[in-house]
């Protein structure tokens, strides 16, 4: 009898996920309906309603999941993406490995940003809230079909299945898929929260200041996971593809990119908006592209129109229908917002010399990066479309427009943080950022002398420029200090939200320093290595000690020992492996890595030459951490920024 029960799991996720339909139907429908009739109990009804939502969407998800532990190959998604080899944690990872599931896991990010809205979102006013809730139902809708109709995770394998599954992808069996996918998706799916408290504002007509308060934490929150899953995803790549590299403007790299893009600009312009009142229609629509970015990452990633070790379908009905809902979302806010919009009346006043002219400017110069982005990323795939050939868009052309907009958008982000909000006196500006740019200026002019033998004009750019976002941050906290009574009591005074921009700010500042400096100074080298060979690559040498067979679980591998010194010195052995993986028979590349806060060393295996002698990529690579240490002060920022006090302020109690 027990294990007839457990047999039926499958149908119980299957079940749970269709009850989890019928109560994002109920979410969308009740609240709006209660809002416009003003009936206060089909207005509270929203958050039972998100609480059923989330219950039987992890239902379903732990069921998938029993499945794939239990090597359940009835089922024909873990038959597909699973095998008897496969270690634990990598049945569990697996469960979002191929499209079905990761569009499950979608879905429960979804409506667990729902019912966090419903539990902290309880001091906004009623209506505001029950819209808002709506609109997540509405979201969800789209996506429990989508599921339900083209990606069902439960389809069996019947009457006979198979006795043993295809296996993951070996590139997916990795530290990275365990982390990499619902920390993106957190980030993705979080932006559908502001993308609600738009649309609702929209609707009620109240675009205010206290919209963008109570709008802008969850706005912050979903950056921040962006931007830790966009630099896991670059991580991921750079030790797992075997290639060095840690940014290809791959599409699928891109459609999480413009998000992020999109978002940075939201951030600040909600920031305008809840300080003073400006940009309201600006952020409204800086919003809806927020998601819309999402959406179209989304049918980018699932339609099979691009060819990518990211891409997880190749199904045109698939393809179809997100891009049918991208089109229903993107319209329909359109066209609400161009009903609403033009009434909104902003702030009136600031001069050119103030914050606000400069998060416009920085607004203006992320959405024309993004705009970059977009056309290199679509224009093959429209060209292709209408007969127009195979067009390969690549890193030349996104360099040749991202660098330099880049370049100036953190020249702003030097002078912005010190300005005051309507007016800045220049000899203020000159007091803050003077002595700030010498020092830069000199840092940034002497660091290529004494790194390098060879001078590099773009490396002393780089390191000035991030210098005097550094040094502006610190000579501004410095004269924010100049009343206090002690460095401790000043430290107390100033605000979280001063904190984590400073911390966000410098994190820009660090990725810039590892982005350049990774890319100017690296050093490469593709060789034959044979046993007791020794390379030089100043100051280090490598030298190939032994080649030995490993067999684990899943697979089998030749592994290289390669001893490393540094000018003579012993440093270590790093052992790169050239893995056969033993279900689907696909090699993949291990590399093996020396980190450092300064440089890595990376050495992948190409092919067998001989008996005793492998083909081998070898990579010195200064300050390349600094691109993800950079990310991670990044999200450190958007933590602080959140738990800001102002943000814990119930400014309007819901009474029953």
């Amino acid at each position: 009898m027990h294990a007839d029960w457990l047999s039926l799991v499958p149908e119980i996720g299957q079940l749970s996920l269709i009850i989890a339909f019928c109560f994002s139907v109920a979410l969308f429908l009740l609240p709006l309906w209660g809002s416009y009739r003003n009936n206060l109990l089909m207005m509270l009804s929203a958050r039972s309603i998100a609480a059923g939502f989330f219950i039987f969407v992890l239902i379903s998800f732990l069921c998938l999941t029993w499945s794939f532990t239990q090597n359940d190959f009835s089922v024909a998604y873990v038959a597909t993406n699973s095998n008897s080899l496969l270690p634990m944690h990598y049945k569990i990872s697996a469960v979002w490995g191929g499209h079905e599931g990761s569009l499950l896991l979608w879905i429960l990010m979804l409506s667990g940003w729902t019912f966090a809205v419903a539990l902290f979102s309880r001091s906004i006013p009623l209506e505001l809230q029950a819209r808002v809730l709506s609109v997540m139902g509405f979201v969800a809708i789209g996506f429990s079909l989508f599921i339900l109709i083209t990606s069902n995770p439960f389809d069996r394998n019947l009457p006979i299945p198979p006795q043993e599954g295809n296996d993951l992808n070996p590139l997916l069996q990795d530290i990275g898929l365990i982390i990499h996918p619902p920390v993106l998706y957190m980030g993705y799916v979080g932006f559908s929260v502001v993308f609600a408290f738009a649309i609702a504002a929209l609707l009620t007509g109240r675009m205010d200041s206290a919209w963008a308060r109570w709008s802008r934490p969850w706005a912050i929150i979903a950056w921040g996971f962006l931007s830790l899953g966009v630099a896991m995803g670059s991580w991921w790549a750079y030790y797992e593809l075997g290639w060095g590299g840690w940014w290809f403007w791959d599409p699928v790299e891109n459609a999480a990119f413009m998000p992020w893009l999109v978002g940075t600009a939201l951030i600040h312009s909600l920031a305008v908006t809840e300080k003073r009142g400006l940009f309201k229609s600006w952020t409204i629509l800086l919003a809806i592209f927020a998601f819309s970015l999402s959406l179209l990452g989304t049918f980018l990633v699932r339609s099979g129109v691009l060819t990518s070790v990211h891409a997880f379908a190749n199904d045109p009905e698939r393809g179809l229908f997100i891009l049918g809902f991208l089109l229903v979302v993107v319209g329909v806010s359109l066209v609400l917002y161009a009903i609403r919009a033009p009434v909104v009346k902003g702030a009136q006043g600031f001069d050119w010399l103030s914050r606000e002219t400069f998060l416009l400017a920085n607004n203006i110069l992320l959405v024309v990066v993004m705009l970059v982005v977009l056309i290199g990323t679509l224009y093959p795939l429209i060209a292709d479309a209408l007969g127009l050939g195979k067009i390969s868009v690549g890193a030349p052309f996104f360099n040749m427009f991202f660098l330099p907009l880049m370049g100036l958008l953190c020249l702003l982000m030097a002078v912005g943080p010190v300005l005051n909000w309507k007016k800045t006196q220049p000899a203020l500006l000159k007091t803050l950022l003077l002595k700030p740019w010498v020092i830069s200026l000199l840092i940034g002019l002497l660091f290529p002398l004494f790194y390098a033998e060879k001078y590099s004009i773009p490396v002393a750019v780089a390191v000035f420029i991030a210098s005097w976002i550094t040094t502006a941050l610190i000579s501004d906290f410095i004269y924010r200090l100049r009343h206090a009574d002690s460095f401790i009591s000043g430290f107390k005074k100033l605000s979280m939200s001063y904190y984590a921009m400073s911390i966000a700010h410098v994190g820009v500042a660090v990725s810039l320093i590892g982005i350049v400096l990774s890319s100017h100074y690296s050093q490469e080298r593709d060789l034959r290595l044979q046993l007791g060979q020794v390379v030089e690559m100043a100051p280090y040498q490598f030298t190939l000690k032994s080649l030995i067979p490993i067999r684990e679980s899943n697979y089998i591998a030749d592994q290289a020992d390669i001893e490393v010194q540094k000018n003579g010195k012993f440093l270590e052995i790093l052992s790169p492996q050239k893995r056969r993986y033993l279900a689907r028979g696909d090699v993949m590349t291990e590399v093996a890595l020396d980190a450092g806060l300064l440089r890595d060393i990376y050495i992948a295996m190409g092919d067998k030459l001989s008996d005793d002698a492998w083909a081998m990529r070898i990579h010195v690579k200064p300050f390349v951490r600094w691109i993800w240490l950079g990310a991670i002060f990044m999200a450190l920022g958007s933590l602080l920024a959140v738990i800001d006090k102002r943000y814990r302020t119930k400014t309007a109690e819901v009474s029953l």
